[in-house]
């Protein structure tokens, strides 16, 4: 919803055409006309218009990030004035929060301005999954495919008389854990 203010000549002059706006997200809709986003990188958000409520749902295990994310969204929906915050609790289902949706003053439609919404805030959230994803690839190249420095071909390793942290002449049993064997 814009607010239009005109001061002196700009109040004579037609107001602009307001261009629709695009999104691109990764969405489904439900038989039952729920909405699913499945953007974010740690949780899936889902828009129940006929119950007027938003719930973020983990997408594997419920941790600190997790919860962290929900909250952030939750934060940010708040800030644009899209949720009730006060309704903000844990949802039916384990590791979930939900909120409810302000009920607009004018006709416009309440989905539409919460999915524009929950795409702003994974367009702020995405350089922070961006940059996961790149250390991860990174490490995974580290370990898979190591430098000459952090590697030696087979046989390089030279032998010495003593391998491993298993001693032989230690006693191994719950009576002599440490003990010499005599």
């Amino acid at each position: 919803m814009a607010i239009l203010v005109k001061i002196g000549k700009a109040a004579t002059e037609e107001p602009k055409k307001l261009e629709p706006i695009k999104i691109e997200l990764n969405i489904r809709k439900t038989l039952d006309g729920d909405i699913l986003i499945f953007d974010h990188a740690d949780i899936d958000i889902v828009v129940m218009p006929k119950k007027n409520k938003v719930v973020a749902l983990s997408k594997e295990q419920m941790s600190d990030m997790i919860y962290g994310a929900q909250h952030r969204l939750f934060e940010y929906l708040r800030k644009k004035g899209v949720i009730d915050f006060s309704s903000v609790q844990g949802g039916s289902v384990y590791g979930s929060m939900q909120a409810t949706m302000l009920a607009p003053e004018d006709s416009s439609n309440v989905t539409q301005h919460v999915i524009l919404n929950i795409s702003k805030f994974i367009d702020e959230e995405r350089p922070y999954f961006d940059f996961v994803q790149s250390y991860m690839d990174k490490e995974e190249d580290r370990v898979i495919d190591p430098d000459n420095l952090h590697s030696t071909d087979l046989g390089d390793v030279p032998h010495s008389s003593e391998k491993g942290s298993i001693r032989p002449d230690r006693v191994r049993d719950p009576y002599g854990l440490g003990m010499s064997h005599y």
